[in-house]
């Protein structure tokens, strides 16, 4: 029973022409919530994101998008990473109400991150266009698009990575993401999912300005602290 309610099979309604399962449906509202509450920077998105990365497994096994698949559990475990880290901050991390602070990389530092995308993509592409020559058993059909398919899971990990480190250039990999995303979902035959990363695209620019309000702010506390600890120690002197 539980197995056929969350079969891509089980439609809830039609959309242009498009048959919308219920676990699609499903998928669609929790992944809005949690990317809502990752922008106003709410520690309850990570809790949102464990449900939503078990529903997506259950989906991209359906669909043989094994490279979106297999980086759930993966995604699974940086979410709990991530969660520790907006929890835990070291010292010189908290901002002034004590959570983890908004910073940014250098653009030395931003052409490393693209670099390990790149060969993430190549490398990863080929394991998954010879999965179901090498594993048979578990893989009985070919991977579809394996290379777009591992360049999308090497951006949305590099992105899940800066998000739990608070990094303001996460959101960069985030839109870059998402309109693969919606390229790839779309050519898959799903009908509202690639609107819902549409709104991800929206919600990553608007992810992207909060932040950058947030880092800004902190950036002119942190200056305000360090002029007023120099008067104090030269008013020592």
């Amino acid at each position: 029973m539980l197995q056929n309610w969350f079969s891509m099979d089980n439609v809830l309604f039609e959309f242009m022409g498009q048959k919308i399962s219920y676990l699609e449906g499903l998928c669609t509202l929790t992944g809005l919530l949690c990317v809502f509450l990752a922008v106003k920077g709410k520690v309850a998105n990570f809790w949102v994101g464990y449900i939503y990365n078990i529903l997506l497994f259950v989906m991209f096994f359906q669909l043989r998008l094994y490279s979106s698949m297999i980086l759930q559990p993966i995604s699974f475990g940086i979410n709990m990473f991530g969660h520790y880290r907006w929890t835990h901050p070291k010292d010189y991390e908290k901002d002034q109400k004590s959570k983890l602070k908004v910073t940014v990389f250098n653009n030395g530092e931003r052409a490393v991150v693209l670099a390990v995308v790149l060969i993430f993509t190549f490398v990863w592409g080929y394991i998954l266009s010879r999965v179901d020559v090498w594993l048979p058993s578990l893989f009985t059909y070919k991977a579809s698009q394996p290379y777009f398919d591992s360049f999308i899971l090497g951006t949305i990990l590099m992105a899940q990575y800066l998000s739990a480190q608070k990094k303001l250039d996460c959101w960069g990999c985030w839109m870059t993401a998402n309109v693969s995303n919606i390229i790839l979902l779309k050519r898959n035959g799903l009908g509202i999912m690639p609107l819902v990363y549409a709104a991800y695209v929206i919600l990553a620019v608007g992810g992207f300005l909060t932040w950058l309000k947030m880092y800004r702010r902190q950036h002119y506390f942190d200056l305000r602290k360090k002029v007023e600890e120099k008067w104090a120690k030269e008013k020592i002197d």
